[in-house]
């Protein structure tokens, strides 16, 4: 009996402390254009990294925006904040992460964030 008690009060911690979040990342080419670059010589400068995010809340599986429109809306916040109309600049290893937290059915957010680096070629 004791050991049961125990056993049960063990899995009650397990799921009382347990997190109700779930996270993944893709490293992915998004973006299929075929460019060569020369990089044989010092002739690029790295700016520094870029991001853009977006969430949507989502009650009873009902919510706002669907995944593709949450990609598309982070994409071009992070496009936004890269400004690559000044100079020529270029983005690279391009990362999106997708965060799901809260309490599903009932309640949960997902959050969208995609991260680049951004390098300036200077000659």
């Amino acid at each position: 009996m004791k050991k049961t008690r125990t056993a049960i009060f063990g899995l009650a911690l397990i799921f009382g402390l347990g997190s109700c979040g779930v996270n993944q990342a893709w490293i992915l080419n998004q973006n299929q254009n075929n460019t060569q670059v020369n990089l044989g010589s010092n002739n690029f400068q790295v700016l520094g990294q870029v991001k853009g995010a977006a969430e949507v809340d989502y009650v009873l599986i009902f919510g706002g925006k669907n995944r593709r429109n949450l990609f598309n809306e982070a994409y071009s916040a992070m496009i936004e904040e890269a400004d690559l109309n000044r100079g020529s600049r270029t983005l690279t290893n391009i990362l999106t992460e997708e965060q799901i937290g809260g309490v599903p059915p009932f309640y949960y957010k997902r959050t969208i964030t995609v991260s680049a680096t951004v390098v300036e070629f200077t000659k």
